[in-house]
């Protein structure tokens, strides 16, 4: 990865504690009023995902987690597509308890689920190996971190690339860091494959885009 990279402006939204304060707080709005939580960049980008990958016939038993998956809502979409193979990761165990609840609700018992930190050195053997790591907004939580975001980047970026089989597709969201940047930043173990189309804006005469999403392959090792 390029040790010039800019970093972003750090942010409590970088930071472990107010995650767990988000969960734990979305944890018991479930239990009182049903209330599953924010879906991450909403349910318009949940919906692009799984376009793509139905759209390009991926087997429904390819293996699947979803990079910290939150409240689970992505497992639940792709568990109601037929997928079966599902796990999700989250480093915080609010967040799979929440999402334990949520799933087990929709009688959905097979996803497995694991607290786990993709920013730490070395990252639990019991998540075995994966076909396909799908990233909703966890890199850009991981650069916004106040302390040394560049060597959590470089940590994660790492271990994507160790938990996926060469071959494998990382499909990332990011509302921070655009096409070009991720592509940079993952070039040590992926090259991009495609992109999926995410809604634009014209301003001063040129169009960007209001987040990126980008399918990788990771490189053989």
């Amino acid at each position: 990865m390029d040790t010039d990279q800019t970093d972003l402006e750090p942010s409590e939204l970088g930071t472990k504690e107010y995650w767990d304060s988000i969960y734990e707080r979305d944890k018991t709005n479930y239990q009182d009023h049903g209330d599953v939580g924010e879906i991450w960049f909403g349910e318009d980008s949940e919906m692009r995902i799984l376009t793509w990958l139905t759209r390009n016939d991926v087997p429904t038993d390819r293996r699947i987690v979803d990079l910290g998956c939150g409240n689970g809502m992505m497992l639940v979409e792709l568990a109601r597509e037929g997928f079966t193979e599902l796990t999700g990761v989250d480093y915080c165990e609010s967040a799979i308890d929440l999402c334990k609840s949520i799933l087990s609700s929709q009688s959905m018992h097979d996803v497995k689920l694991e607290v786990a930190d993709l920013t730490a050195k070395n990252i639990p053997n019991s998540l075995g190996k994966f076909d396909i790591a799908l990233d909703k907004g966890t890199y850009d939580a991981i650069s916004l971190t106040p302390e040394d975001a560049q060597t959590s980047r470089t940590a994660y970026v790492r271990n994507v690339a160790a938990i996926l089989e060469n071959g494998g597709l990382f499909i990332i969201t990011s509302c921070n860091w655009t096409e070009a940047e991720l592509v940079k930043q993952f070039s040590s173990a992926f090259r991009r494959k495609h992109t999926i189309p995410t809604p634009s804006f014209n301003f001063g005469g040129k169009t960007g885009n209001v987040v990126s999403s980008v399918v990788f392959e990771k490189l053989s090792t």
